[in-house]
């Protein structure tokens, strides 16, 4: 039988207090979510409320910090170290998505998405259009499944028979891919133009169907996408143009020019322009004045708070009474605990304000001549180990810090992290040269391209090395897919 031994080992570990988790999860969101995480604060803690401190002799805590060093004057059962749960607090009053982990400039941390104004989804848009047709129980049975397999892109991507399948077992609805068709082919007709497509020829073709102007041009679109569309994906429109037998070049042209701008994804048009409807609030202002820079945090960055001076007097009343009851003892408790959780909530919004500063601040002088004239070639190779130390801290607070936040600048709003690039090494003049800088030079010279014969990958790292940028050819097809600018075969036009 084997023996048990008893033994005492010592560890060490770090631990997080509940000071720097309020400061964590306060430093990574932005202006627009920090008014609502106040907000949420100040109806959770009624001893926290908005305003000014009144004086300092008023705001001096009244030296209640002191007032319970006696353990006899804490409820039964706890000590000094555990007589505040804050651990239970900030749980209660977690905000979803808040990563607590360090996260380093390795590009696999998560992006957060500023906040969107609420709309109609697609298939709220289209369910509307469906209570005006005159339709039976089943065919609107139907169309409603039809509508609940389209994909945010506007696709039914599903088979059709898979569809009638469901429509048994789910709904107890009968039907066959004939009915189906039918029926889908009602929800095509409606907004926006090519929804409850199958596929992109379809989606494309549905469009010019749609199509009220020139009837020429239209047909000769229509020909193109049911008869060539493998042609034209590729781009090839000589050999179209031949099969065709179009003696008329300009009208090609016109259909080509026209299928090109028709929308390959419907469905994100539908939610009222959702994209549009995106609001971007800065959290700094950067302004040049007569060629001096001055830095300043969004206002909304520094909401006035103070603690509840009702609750102050009620702990002050409470622990000058001689004899406590055990009622008494535990209103002293959650009274101490919601102050001094006011008292870290301001505290940790303070420190946000000065670490938010003081990171942008090492990024302006960073790129100073950037920030000047916003000339894009003058951006800096800049990474946030660059920055962390500058501002002698760890590179994840760095990194919470420029994480989906805002400049507002004399030519334009920028996320902080469009001034992050990594340096390529150019060996005419020597000097580190920003990635983003030979990405504008990229896109210039594509811009100015032949597109009857755009320049491969080839003749761009044979140009920009013309320019002093040695790159390699995988390297600017890749800064190319960066930028969504398509190959060569694909730039073509006629």
């Amino acid at each position: 039988m084997a023996s048990q031994k008893l033994g005492i080992h010592q560890t060490l570990s770090q631990k997080l207090t509940p000071q720097q988790i309020q400061f964590i999860k306060l430093l990574q969101i932005p202006t627009s979510e920090l008014l609502t995480r106040v907000e949420q604060e100040l109806s959770e803690n009624p001893a926290l409320e908005e305003g000014r401190e009144e004086s300092p002799e008023e705001s001096a805590e009244n030296e209640t910090e002191n007032e319970f060093s006696n353990p006899d004057e804490l409820p039964e059962g706890e000590g000094i170290e555990d007589k505040i749960n804050l651990e239970d607090y900030l749980r209660d009053s977690d905000q979803t998505g808040y990563k607590l982990q360090g996260d380093g400039p390795s590009g696999m941390e998560e992006e957060r998405e500023m906040p969107l104004a609420s709309g109609s989804t697609i298939n709220d848009f289209l369910i509307q259009q469906l209570s005006f047709l005159p339709l039976s129980e089943k065919q609107n049975g139907i169309c409603l499944q039809l509508i609940g397999s389209i994909d945010s892109d506007g696709y039914i991507r599903r088979d059709l028979d898979s569809i009638a399948d469901d429509l048994a077992f789910a709904q107890n609805i009968i039907t066959d891919r004939e009915e189906l068709e039918k029926m889908l082919e009602l929800i095509q007709e409606f907004d926006p133009p090519g929804i409850g497509a199958r596929n992109l020829q379809e989606c494309l073709i549905l469009q010019v169907d749609r199509m009220r102007g020139n009837y020429e041009v239209a047909s000769v679109a229509i020909r193109i996408l049911e008869d060539h569309f493998e042609d034209f994906t590729r781009k090839h429109f000589d050999k179209i143009e031949k099969k065709l037998g179009l003696d008329d070049h300009r009208l090609m042209k016109d259909a080509i020019s026209l299928i090109t701008h028709l929308n390959p994804k419907p469905g994100e048009v539908s939610e009222t322009s959702t994209a549009a409807s995106q609001t971007i609030i800065p959290d700094f202002i950067l302004i040049n004045n007569s060629g001096k820079l001055e830095l300043s945090l969004n206002g909304q960055n520094a909401p006035e708070l103070k603690v509840n001076r009702t609750y102050r007097e009620m702990l002050e009343k409470l622990a000058r009474t001689p004899k406590k009851t055990k009622n008494e003892r535990e209103a002293i408790g959650f009274i101490r605990q919601r102050l001094d959780t006011a008292r870290w909530f301001i505290d940790a919004i303070l420190q946000r304000q000065q670490t938010l500063l003081k990171t942008m601040g090492a990024i302006v002088d960073f790129q100073y001549e950037y920030f000047l004239e916003g000339d894009e070639s003058k951006l800096k190779p800049m990474i946030l180990k660059d920055i962390a130390s500058a501002i002698d801290m760890d590179i994840s607070t760095v990194s919470r810090v420029t994480n989906s936040k805002f400049v507002q600048t004399d030519f334009g709003i920028f996320p902080l992290k469009y001034f992050f690039s990594e340096g390529i090494a150019s060996t005419t003049d020597g000097e580190d040269h920003s990635s983003r800088e030979v990405k504008q030079i990229l896109k210039e010279i594509i811009a100015d391209e032949d597109k009857r014969k755009p320049l491969s990958d080839e003749k761009l790292e044979e140009m920009l090395q013309q320019r002093g940028y040695q790159i390699a050819r995988r390297t600017i097809a890749k800064y190319r897919e960066q930028l969504n600018i398509p190959v060569a075969r694909l730039r073509k036009e006629i």
